[in-house]
């Protein structure tokens, strides 16, 4: 298990050498635990948070998959509600797919561009 979690942690860091998000462009990351997942768009230039959504509020019994695309719904609404259009996706080391590429999937049908 500890395996997994140092693998996870380099790919994160080489990714995030990778990714950087600006105030025009900023990072839409995501953070997976084994109930909920978690996304943020982050400006990195200016060091804030600009949105935020997370299954842990909205948790009704569905699948983490269901839950994923709700997420992404729900972030997406609320950057373009901020007047954000685009955003640069940092997956955080975890492979796109699954709960990543539902949530992925989902803020691009809401009108997120990246």
């Amino acid at each position: 298990m500890r395996r997994k979690v140092i693998g996870r942690a380099r790919r994160k860091l080489r990714i995030r050498k990778k990714v950087q998000g600006t105030s025009e462009r900023p990072r839409l990351t995501v953070f997976r635990s084994a109930k909920h997942i978690y996304a943020q768009v982050i400006d990195d230039v200016g060091g804030r948070t600009i949105a935020s959504a997370s299954s842990v509020s909205g948790s009704t019994g569905e699948s983490k998959v269901a839950s994923a695309k709700s997420v992404g719904a729900l972030v997406a609404k609320a950057c373009i509600d901020k007047g954000v259009g685009q955003v640069v996706f940092d997956r955080s080391g975890y492979q796109y797919h699954g709960r990543v590429r539902a949530l992925a999937e989902s803020a691009r049908e809401a009108g997120l561009k990246f």
